[in-house]
Formats: structure tokens, sequence, C-alpha cells
């Protein structure tokens, strides 16, 4: 699954399902919220790297055809693919995430085969880079409208929950100590409503009801692709698992209800 954001096969292209306008201070606060948690995201991160030999990060991730050096070199462009972004967004001037898919492919290669310290010293300043762009960013920037590779619409305050998912799925791919089941609390709903916006317009997805046990004892229910009886047939799980379905990084043997058979993850 070595692929494009966070799994191996290009995204299909559609129009998404738009959120909510906000205003620059709801915008604001929420893309404060996402720089928190990618704070805590992130120290995890660097933890867990700091700790890998070079015969580790040699080895075989979780995802098809791609060492932990991979996943490792991903990491630190998807940091700098996003600063694109942010850049876009503060200034209104078009920089997408990478200049092409080859190049992007091209770039995790080169990283995949640097010594470990070197790939650590990158992943290091990308994260930096993308913290220093961020917390730079005027208000107004959390607001405006961008774009992402696939011709996938988002604003401003989006981005740094984007980074959330990827350094958490990603961490958990490394399969040095942390999986989906040691993910926060408090970032397990905002990892679904993510996922579930991913699927919103997407060609091939059915309609259905999907209703999440949450960690906190309460219970959530999306309507993902339209609209869909959400008496019947719910697709049911608790957080996790529902998370890893739909990422790709589990079956859906341990949910309740008609299950429909998802795209390839993103």
């Amino acid at each position: 699954m070595a692929g494009t954001e966070t799994g191996s096969r290009a995204r299909s292209v559609r129009a998404r399902v738009p959120r909510p306008r906000m205003s620059v201070e709801e915008a604001t606060a929420r893309a404060n919220d996402g720089l928190a948690a990618l704070e805590h995201a992130t120290e995890r991160l660097l933890e867990v790297v700091a700790g890998l030999d070079e015969g580790t990060i040699r080895g075989a991730s979780a995802l098809d055809g791609w060492s932990r050096g991979h996943v490792i070199a991903h990491l630190a462009r998807n940091a700098d693919a996003l600063l694109n972004l942010l850049t876009w967004a503060r200034t209104g001037v078009e920089h997408p995430m990478y200049a092409s898919r080859a190049d992007r492919d091209a770039d995790i290669e080169e990283g995949a085969r640097r010594s470990g310290r070197l790939l650590r010293e990158d992943l290091i300043a990308a994260c930096e880079r993308f913290a220093a762009a961020a917390g730079a960013m005027p208000e107004t920037g959390w607001r405006a409208e961008v774009v992402v590779g696939d011709g996938w619409p988002l604003t401003g305050h989006e981005i740094p929950w984007l980074r959330v998912r990827e350094v958490w799925i990603h961490l958990a791919d490394l399969r040095c100590g942390f999986d989906l089941a040691d993910l926060p609390e408090e970032v397990q709903e905002e990892l679904i409503d993510d996922a579930v916006a991913h699927y919103d317009g997407m060609d091939g997805v059915p309609p259905f009801a999907l209703r999440v046990d949450l960690p906190d004892g309460t219970q959530r229910e999306w309507i993902v692709n339209g609209t869909n009886d959400s008496s019947t047939g719910a697709v049911r799980g608790d957080a996790i698992t529902v998370l890893a379905w739909l990422t790709g990084r589990g079956d859906a043997s341990a949910l309740s209800g008609d299950a429909p058979r998802l795209p390839d993850w993103i």
C-alpha cells in the first residue's frame, strides 16, 4: 500500500462534498486545535523514529513494497507537501503539494536509501518547517481554499488535521510498538470524520450509515455518500475497528451490519 497520501493507489478524482463554511475565528480555532493535536503526534513519531537502528529501518513496514525507511521519507516529504498548501492558503498563489506524482515517488525512493541518521534529521527538519509555517499563518489563511493534487478542494484549517492523520496512521504502519489501538482517544473521532469525508462523493462507494461506539462511551452516526435508512443495516463497531476498516488497515469482520467493499485507501 505504498502510494499517495496514506496508501498505495491513486484516489479517484471527484467532487468532494463541501463542509460548512466557517468564520475566520472559527477556522482559526479549528486550525489551532489541529496544531495542538499535531504537536503530540509529532513528538510520539520522533520518539519512535529516534529509537530505530539501521536494520530496523531497512525492515518491512506494514505497506506493501515499502520499508520503514520509505515510510519515514514519505512523512518528511508529506510535511513539505502540506507546507506548500499552507503557502497557497497564505498567499493565494497556487502551490501544489507535489510537482508531479513521479517526482514525489522519486523523492521517497531517494530518501529511503539514506542512512538512519540522515532520515531522522530530514524528518525533524521537515516537521520543524511545517510547524514554523503554520505558526506564521495569518488568520485569514485558515479560511482560504486550496486544492489537493487530485482535485480535492479543502480549506486551510483542514491542513493541520491532514498532517495529524498522516502522522498517526503511518506511525502505526512502521510496526514499531505502536498500532491504531494506541491512538489517543481525543483524535479517534476526528480521524473517522476525516476518513468519512474522504469517501463522500467518491465513485463506487454506495450510501451507508456508520454507527461508531466512541471511547468516551457515546455513539455517533455518519451517513456516507448520500442518504441512507440508518434504522437498518448500519455498519457498527468501536472507533478503532471502524477506523482500521475505513483506512484499509483492517477488514470488516469485526463490524456488524452490511459493510460495503470500499475502494483502496489513498
